[in-house]
């Protein structure tokens, strides 16, 4: 099994093609304002968003994108207008992580992981 796409909800999918365009997505497939889909700048992966009369309540959803050149990436993003919530940190499961907020408030962690990210100190067997 390969997991290859991701769809988020999204109350305003125009705003959110804006926002997800700015971090480096490339759209593949618009149905605006109902659907969109994009590729996602390294891998195979796609990622897809749906338009929702209203947002759910709770923690929602976090995704995580992974880059290299994290802090180089934070502040290129920072340049096109992009706010952070947290700038990027090292954090003690050994991720480098920047935290921000999509437009409809879901949860985004760009971090750099490399070799971690499958295979933490404390990996099981």
């Amino acid at each position: 099994m390969d997991l290859n796409q991701v769809t988020i909800p999204s109350v305003n999918v125009s705003v959110s093609i804006l926002f997800y365009k700015k971090l480096g997505l490339h759209l593949i497939v618009d149905a605006s304002p109902r659907y969109v889909r994009f590729e996602v700048p390294d891998g195979n992966a796609t990622f897809s968003i749906h338009q929702v009369e209203k947002f759910f309540k709770g923690e929602g959803i976090t995704l995580y994108f992974e880059d290299d050149n994290l802090d180089e990436l934070v502040e290129k993003l920072q340049e096109k207008g992009i706010q952070f919530i947290q700038l990027p940190k090292d954090q003690t499961w050994l991720w480098r992580e920047a935290h921000l907020l999509d437009p409809d408030g879901n949860k985004l962690i760009l971090f750099k992981a490399g070799e971690h990210r499958k295979n933490p100190p404390w990996r099981i067997n």
